[in-house]
């Protein structure tokens, strides 16, 4: 598998809730569908990238699916997290996520309530 942000290859990570796929180059995760409920408990363990690396690659959009690349991700907001920005396929219900959003997603704090009302709508 290739990541769709910098196309390097992805290496397969075994979790207590699933395989998750991560990117050699820039850290990326891919999460199949059925890793997404657990993960705010494998974030710290999968999640190793920079997040500055991972907020430069955030604005990179229109990009394929890994899994089925006929497909084009769809950009989404965390709706608790507004500043979250990560991508999911319409298809397979897969999900990426640059590197440090994972964490960031797995922990809620004061100033992620602040940054609610200060985030710039993505478009």
């Amino acid at each position: 598998m290739q990541c769709p942000k910098c196309k390097a290859n992805m290496e397969k990570i075994s979790t207590a809730a699933g395989d998750v796929e991560r990117c050699t180059a820039c850290q990326g995760l891919w999460l199949d569908v059925m890793v997404h409920s657990d993960i705010r408990k494998i974030a710290k363990e999968v999640d190793t990238g920079d997040a500055a690396e991972g907020a430069k690659l955030n604005t990179t959009d229109h990009i394929n699916c890994p899994s089925c690349p006929s497909s084009q991700l769809i950009r989404m907001v965390d709706p608790i997290q507004p500043h979250i920005w990560f991508e999911s396929c319409p298809t397979c219900y897969g999900r990426f996520f640059d590197a440090g959003e994972l964490t960031d997603l797995s922990e809620r704090t004061l100033s992620d309530f602040i940054k609610k009302f200060s985030v710039e709508e993505r478009l």
